[in-house]
């Protein structure tokens, strides 16, 4: 980062008088009076030098309380990421790097977000990945948004996805005026009998979550076949460390696999960035919105890289465009290819494995200290237990230094785990709660 030098006050100046302008106001001219600020009226605080920036700073951060034990998950998931993720992502190369207007000098950047796609397609078995969305709940709106046509207008949406999720699409569909329908659950999963009913000529798609949004296991296949009878697309919202165990969105039928891909590689942001991955058939490629990054070779037989599709949205009519993506998240998708590349196939797969073993073994454990399962059925690293006061559960977990599962209501709470909780740390959370209620 240290290769930035700004321009000084005279090539400011120099700079708008080529452009044209006296000075800065002039460069306002056209915002009318009435909603301009004058001088003093943004009340800013007097400047700060480096040390007391820093310290203010700091002062600020220690308002935040960062809990060392973790079993919350419902989106968001802290998983170990080995320390190269961080030594090849920092590299000033990568790092400030925007994205790849200038393919022909982009050789770098578009490997990297090529090696993403591939991988992404391999961890989905599906035929083409675009180089990332803003995120997952945006990945499956997009993903929704290419499957509507002059007739089929109608999203079909689990009520099991996350919550975030089914906003978003319902947004995004809002602008677009395209009719959204939840699909009921049944005991934590998507009521399927209910589909069958909902499916009708209108229908452009449906969209599930594997694993749902209370950990469980959904039966996609079916519900991809229901789909496909009807005449409609099947969209499958994964969570992309699961596919190190369960099967691939492809092998379920899946027209489009999404979701969000912050497990891989990336920490817990308070508001940073995260990363959607979306993938699909070849069939539904013409459509995947943003940018696609393709090999070829040059004048002289060498491996080249190219946009193959790129912002189609900023090249055709705006009446005409079913999605204003133009960009993508290059640094997040670097971090994902490095990450699942430091960890190989092998590794995901155990990593899955062992969130997989934590979460049972936290489930029975809870189980046993009074907390049973609110909803039967297999579950991947989070799972749902019924609980008369979570609250009192929480902040007595909380006083240890632990951050508990998310509350549900008033009598559910919603615990994940992953690869990073130790079996001391389970123990002592089935201890807590069996002390809180009064086994």
């Amino acid at each position: 980062m240290g290769t930035f030098v700004p321009g000084s006050p005279a090539e400011q100046q120099e700079m708008l008088r080529q452009a044209g302008y006296d000075g800065w106001d002039a460069l306002f001219s056209d915002v009318p009076e009435s909603v301009r600020l004058a001088d003093g009226e943004l009340a800013l605080p007097d400047g700060l030098s480096e040390m007391e920036a820093i310290a203010h700073m700091r002062a600020l951060a220690g308002e935040n309380h960062i809990f060392p034990h973790l079993f919350r998950g419902a989106g968001a998931y802290r998983h170990y990421i080995p320390a190269i993720v961080g030594q090849v992502t920092r590299k000033e190369n990568f790092l400030t790097a925007y994205t790849p207007y200038q393919a022909e000098i982009s050789q770098g950047i578009l490997q990297s977000i090529f090696e993403y796609q591939s991988m992404i397609c391999e961890l989905t078995g599906m035929d083409v990945s675009n180089a990332s969305i803003y995120d997952g709940a945006a990945a499956t709106a997009e993903a929704a948004a290419m499957c509507t046509e002059r007739r089929r207008t109608t999203v079909l949406l689990s009520s099991a996805l996350p919550p975030q999720v089914i906003e978003t699409v319902k947004t995004y569909c809002f602008g677009s005026d395209t009719p959204v329908v939840l699909i009921p659950e049944r005991e934590g999963h998507t009521d399927l009998d209910a589909l069958s009913g909902l499916l009708d000529d209108t229908t452009a798609c449906v969209i599930l979550a594997q694993p749902n949004y209370y950990g469980l296991i959904e039966d996609a296949a079916r519900a991809a076949a229901l789909a496909h009878q009807a005449g409609a697309k099947f969209i499958l919202n994964c969570n992309p460390i699961s596919l190190g165990l369960l099967a691939t969105p492809a092998s379920c039928g899946a027209d489009i696999a999404v979701g969000e891909g912050q497990p891989l590689g990336m920490p817990l942001a308070w508001g940073g960035p995260y990363l959607g991955y979306m993938a699909a058939t070849t069939a539904m490629m013409r459509k995947l919105p943003g940018r696609i990054v393709g090999e070829t070779t040059d004048a002289d037989g060498n491996r080249a890289f190219v946009l193959t599709l790129q912002a189609r949205e900023q090249h055709i009519r705006r009446e005409k465009a079913k999605s204003n993506v133009c960009s993508n998240e290059a640094l997040c998708a670097l971090t994902a290819a490095v990450y699942l590349s430091a960890v190989g196939p092998d590794g995901l797969t155990q990593i899955a494995q062992r969130c997989c073993d934590n979460a049972h073994y936290l489930q029975q454990a809870l189980a046993q200290a009074g907390l049973p399962p609110a909803y039967p059925g297999e579950f991947f690293h989070e799972f749902v237990t019924l609980c008369p006061q979570p609250q009192r559960l929480l902040a007595a977990l909380a006083e240890k230094d632990i951050l508990g599962g998310l509350p549900l209501g008033e009598n559910r709470i919603l615990w994940c785990a992953t690869e990073c909780n130790t079996r001391e740390e389970m123990d002592q959370v089935a201890q807590i709660a069996k002390e809180v209620s009064g086994q």
